[in-house]
Order: structure tokens, then C-alpha cells, then sequence
């Protein structure tokens, strides 16, 4: 859902799991998706670069482990094979950017990490191809995190 990193340093060390209350939690070590699924029980884990709108949104499988440099988000189980519509998306942007704002990271292009600040995280997506391979045309959003 966009480049990200942390001001410190471009920390892909980790894997990063936003929850349904829009804490992020950070995994440097090996998780499977069957141990969050443990403490979300009504949820599922989706991988951020697999999310597009109009789309399906599909798990990641039970016995994966979270990818260090991934970002991830636990969504309720009345979103697995819907649609996703451009709100919902907004929305898990928008609660992406505040987490990652709150726990030190920042937002930019792939070289130009910036500080977050008072709604200045910038979010780009570009569509695929691949993933379902519908000859989908490519279109690119942005949007910004609200200050609160």
C-alpha cells in the first residue's frame, strides 16, 4: 500500500501487522499466520501488496510465515473473497499510516523516506498485472493520513 520506513533506519528486518484496532505490531523473528489467527479468531492475514480495489481480498495461507519487509493487516472474516471498495482501502491506508506514524516510521518514496507529520504520508499504489492476470489496466492513488 506504499513505501515505507523507519526514520531511524530502512528497517526490513521485520515483519509488520496492523490490527483491526490499527496497532502495529512488528515480528523480527518468524511468525506463522496460524499463531495471530490464535488471537483474531474471527479474522484473517492479508499481505498489503496483494490488496487492490474491486478485488478480492484473499488470506495468507495459515502455515506462511510473515515475510520480514511485508506489511500485513488482520481484516474480519466477512471481508475474505469480497471486493474491496475504494473506502475500505482509504481506510486501511489511513489507519497504516497513523500506526506506522505513532510507532516511529515514515512515508515516502523508495530513497526519500521523510518523517511523518500532521498528514503528510503520501500513499501510492500501482495496480498489477499479475495477481489474477485479467489484463487490468494500471492506475495509481494517493492518499493522506488525517491529523488528528
Amino acid at each position: 500500500m506504499g513505501a515505507c520506513g523507519s526514520s531511524e533506519s530502512r528497517r526490513t528486518d521485520t515483519a509488520k501487522l496492523i490490527l483491526p484496532d490499527g496497532t502495529l505490531e512488528e515480528f523480527s523473528s518468524p511468525v506463522k499466520v496460524w499463531q495471530i489467527l490464535q488471537k483474531n479468531p474471527t479474522s484473517f492475514v492479508c499481505n498489503s501488496d496483494d490488496m487492490d480495489f474491486d478485488d478480492v481480498v484473499i488470506a495468507v495461507g495459515g502455515s506462511e510465515d510473515l515475510r520480514f519487509g511485508e506489511l500485513y493487516f488482520v481484516l474480519p472474516l466477512t471481508w475474505l473473497n469480497h471486493p474491496l471498495r475504494a473506502e475500505q482501502m482509504a481506510a486501511l491506508a489511513v489507519k497504516a499510516s497513523s500506526a506506522l506514524n505513532k510507532s516511529g516510521w515514515s512515508c515516502g518514496d523508495d530513497g526519500d523516506a521523510r518523517k511523518v507529520s500532521g498528514g503528510e504520508c503520501t500513499v501510492k499504489r500501482v495496480k498489477r498485472n499479475g495477481c489474477g492476470g485479467k489484463g487490468r489496466k494500471k492506475f495509481m492513488v494517493e492518499l493522506s493520513s488525517i491529523a488528528e
